[in-house]
């Protein structure tokens, strides 16, 4: 679903910052006037200016909006210069923001619309204010998360305070052993739509079994992104009609139009 949406080049302050295990960090940006709107499934593009290395903005979900704190939250996973450089910033620090980019979910129509919000890894950050707009529709999101172990687990109150919660590890440490696609739920339950954000290998398979099971089926893409704006042409993914700018026409698709 394409959503044209005034976009916002800001300088966002650190209002908190919060280490969520040794890789993955909480940062809650907020501004003097009130934020402006955003979807779920739309992303920032973050400009690290604390890193000699990296020159280039960075993609970061938008995970969740706090209108009454004002606050704009992003999940990072500190895995190279630019994000670990933004795990080291500090309460008060500016976050250069271009904001908010790409498409959202596609929203439920009605109260008695079951969705299944499906993440692996950081690929949670989206679903949780999804999450958040579900509820306001009135109706009960239903999450399935996977990690690799308990660890790895993130958010894991905020997503129960929003609806009920379904948890895979790969160790079994917490939650059914094995992934997302092989927990119960999905057998058990019935659902009108599934959206899902991680691994790619993780959203194929949740996207096969969707189709298997005659389920609408959204992806939110974690292709590599530069520009933000579909004028580099770097996060290209080839569809049912062409290759399509992710950043632009995505980050959320339809899985019938993805070549998997």
């Amino acid at each position: 679903m394409i959503h044209q949406m005034k976009k916002f080049i800001k300088d966002l302050t650190v209002s908190s910052l919060e280490h969520l295990n040794d890789k993955h960090v909480l940062i809650k940006l907020t501004d003097s006037s009130p934020l402006p709107p955003m979807l779920p499934g739309q992303f920032v593009e973050v400009r690290v200016d604390k890193s000699s290395f990296t020159f280039l903005r960075r993609p970061i979900s938008i995970n969740y909006v706090d209108t009454e704190r004002n606050e704009l939250w992003l999940l990072v996973a500190a895995i190279g210069e630019g994000t670990h450089a933004m795990a080291c910033l500090n309460t008060g620090d500016k976050l250069n923001c271009m904001f908010p980019l790409g498409n959202g979910f596609s929203m439920p129509t009605a109260s008695d619309q079951r969705f299944l919000l499906v993440g692996g890894g950081v690929g949670v950050a989206p679903l949780l204010y999804f999450g958040k707009y579900i509820r306001k529709m009135k109706s009960e999101p239903i999450f399935l998360l996977g990690a690799r172990t308990g660890k790895d687990l993130l958010e894991m109150d905020a997503f129960r305070e929003l609806g009920t919660v379904h948890v895979t590890t790969e160790d079994g440490s917490v939650g059914e052993k094995g992934f997302v696609t092989d927990h119960p739920v999905l057998q058990r339950e019935h659902f009108d739509q599934i959206s899902t954000c991680g691994p790619k290998p993780m959203m194929v398979a949740v996207a096969k079994f969707a189709r298997k099971a005659g389920i609408r089926c959204e992806a939110s893409l974690e292709n590599m992104m530069a520009c933000g704006v579909g004028a580099c042409l770097c996060c290209v993914e080839k569809t049912t009609v062409g290759n399509l700018c992710v950043c632009k026409e995505g980050p959320v698709f339809d899985v019938n139009r993805l070549l998997w």
